[in-house]
């Protein structure tokens, strides 16, 4: 061997997994012209790694001289399809692996494949005349434990070897060969096994497809469906490279259809030699990858489509829940993906193209009559976007418990220690839910959420002397009737508490609305005219019950209570003031969040869905 091999083994197959051991070996045995291929693996448990055996058999023509030498030597292949690399892999898991062949009819050959292997290891013997074959014993697994538990067990295994070998074993059936592969595994005692047979395999049906990759190789796809049992729902959607099947994502898993075995193969000349060093992907370019997909998914859509005819109700289902979840982005789908590609793939690309679309507008310098009215659309489009923001908001609302932290509902009405100015409203419309309170809320001067107090009143009163007061309400907002030229505000408190706590913890909400109100209304009548109290609580009947007598309860979609609380604002001489404090239930605040953006929601949704259709 003329490269050091340890190196070697980590450079090319340094993101392998132990399945490649099998799929090398099995595609050696086949390029032998085995017929007959065995797999045995034992193994105290699962957890004994160290205990791992691995016994690969097969009666190919052997360990010839010629195959021998390529075999001793990296990189020598003669065709683009064979790498020269795949022994490599073994000595990734296993710390030796012992072969014995016989070939020839009267020549047994042996030998040890370690990191320090060499050429001349290899011991020739005569034997009686005999079948040619090959044996791989792998031992000492190299690594502390499985990465899966399936890379050992049979069933998982000969379904692996028919994804990777799909092609190669149908064309063996159309040439008549038989081949089996038996695995069969003993773990723990246990003794599964599992038989692949191509002869099994179904017929395949074989269409050409038009393609502007090559102007010289044609594009064939080969394809199956079966109606089958649920359990036994299967889908391999792959291309044929050399000698080998390489999945292709045309239909996502969350797409697949239950009750059917569908096989679809695409074969071409210009695949041979695309496959990297480790056989586990195509080396092409993106686009060409994007083209193969998009040339592929469409000529099965249109098969499945036509062999299957419910399937068209469900892509038509799929679409309209997109739409109706996403009416923004109606008319961005990709018709001929739907049902094929993931949905999140699809929403990704919808999302993609619109903000491309938006950006080509943004970039104009001037509109055209068509720019005109497509940016009426975008327009609309993205002001559905933000209601549907608005609405996922109101869903983790909804969805909030106990186990929910106030610093995380907090963040839900406004990202905390952050203070809003108006200025910067439109970048800040999905940090700052003050909405939630009540949608005339978003037009104000400023919002402080989880900053001092001293912070708020500076912004009041513009007093650059105001000493530090660290005490900080969790939502402040300030308003003005005039922006322009009055320095007199309207002022909105709001207290926060999360779910499922104490009545002695829910009820300090009034005693911090009136400590933040002692420091406020000493500008009352001068900087501040007007000012509500809001503590925002999770209500239930012992709460209620404390609440009521004292407080009267308003109307809502939910329950909220008022009454008036005096507060002493200075002791000499006595200044007394009143000052309405409002207790919400979070849930009222909800429902009515809820109302007033279904609201939005419905109308702009209706309009979409019409256009659509």
């Amino acid at each position: 061997m003329k490269v050091k091999l340890d190196q070697a083994v980590k450079m090319f197959f340094g993101n392998s997994s132990l399945e490649m051991v099998y799929l090398e070996a099995v595609g050696n045995a086949l390029d032998a012209g085995a017929t007959k291929i065995t797999i045995r693996i034992s193994a105290d448990s699962y957890s004994q790694t160290d205990t791992l055996r691995i016994l690969i058999g097969d009666n190919g023509e052997g360990f010839t001289d010629e195959r021998y030498n390529k075999f001793s030597n990296l990189f020598d292949v003669e065709e683009k399809s064979h790498k020269g690399l795949g022994r490599l892999v073994y000595l990734y898991y296993f710390k030796k692996t012992s072969i014995t062949s016989f070939y020839s009819d009267t020549k047994k050959r042996e030998f040890d494949f370690t990191a320090t292997f060499k050429e001349e290891d290899a011991k020739v013997t005569d034997v009686e005349k005999r079948h040619p074959g090959s044996t791989l014993e792998m031992n000492g697994y190299t690594l502390s434990k499985l990465a899966q538990h399936n890379f050992i067990r049979p069933e998982y295994l000969k379904n692996r070897l028919l994804k990777e070998f799909y092609s190669r074993l149908y064309q063996f059936k159309q040439e008549n060969k038989d081949i089996s592969i038996t695995v069969t595994s003993i773990i723990d005692n246990e003794k599964t096994e599992e038989v692949l047979k191509n002869s099994d395999m179904p017929q395949l049906e074989s269409v050409e497809l038009e393609t502007k990759l090559d102007l010289f190789s044609k594009l064939l796809l080969h394809f199956s469906i079966t109606k089958v049992e649920n359990d036994q729902t299967s889908l391999i959607a792959a291309v044929s490279v050399d000698n080998r099947t390489v999945k292709l994502d045309i239909i996502a898993k969350e797409n697949i259809l239950i009750g059917y075995s569908m096989v679809f193969l695409l074969y071409s000349d210009w695949f041979i030699g695309k496959m990297n060093s480790d056989r586990t992907a195509l080396e092409i370019t993106e686009p060409e990858m994007k083209s193969i997909q998009t040339i592929f998914r469409n000529k099965v859509a249109s098969i499945i489509e036509e062999r299957v005819p419910t399937v068209k109700k469900q892509h038509e289902k799929i679409q309209n829940q997109l739409v109706n979840r996403y009416p923004h982005l109606s008319g961005y789908f990709q018709a001929d993906s739907i049902g094929f590609a993931s949905n999140a793939d699809i929403l990704q690309n919808a999302q993609e193209q619109f903000f491309k679309a938006q950006k080509e507008l943004l970039d104009a310098t001037s509109l055209t009559d068509e720019q005109y009215e497509k940016s009426i659309e975008l327009s609309a489009r993205s002001l559905t976007e933000y209601i549907l923001f608005r609405q996922m908001t109101i869903d983790k609302l909804k969805n909030s418990s106990s186990q929910n932290s106030e610093a995380e509902l907090h963040n839900l009405f406004a990202a905390m220690k952050v203070q809003f100015d108006k200025n910067n409203a439109s970048e800040d419309l999905y940090r700052n839910n003050v909405w939630l309170l009540d949608d005339k809320y978003m037009t104000y001067e400023a919002v402080l959420s989880d900053r001092e107090m001293s912070e708020l009143i500076k912004f009041i009163t513009e007093d650059n002397g105001l000493l530090r007061d660290d005490d900080r309400p969790d939502i402040a907002l300030v308003f003005s009737n005039d922006p322009d030229n009055s320095k007199v505000f309207d002022v909105v408190m709001v207290e926060l508490k999360k779910r499922g706590i104490s009545l002695e913890e829910n009820m300090k909400t009034v005693t911090q609305l009136e400590k933040r109100a002692r420091k406020l209304m000493k500008y009352y009548n001068n900087k501040i005219q007007r000012i509500w109290y809001y503590g925002i609580i999770e209500f239930n009947e012992e709460v209620e019950l404390a609440l009521t007598g004292e407080y009267k309860e308003l109307y809502s979609s939910g329950k909220m209570y008022y009454r008036e609380v005096k507060v002493a604002i200075q002791k000499t001489p006595e200044i007394i003031l009143p000052i309405g404090v409002f207790i919400w239930d979070i849930d009222a605040v909800i429902k009515d969040a809820d109302s007033r953006n279904s609201a939005f929601l419905n109308l702009i949704k209706s309009k979409f869905i019409v256009s659509s259709s």
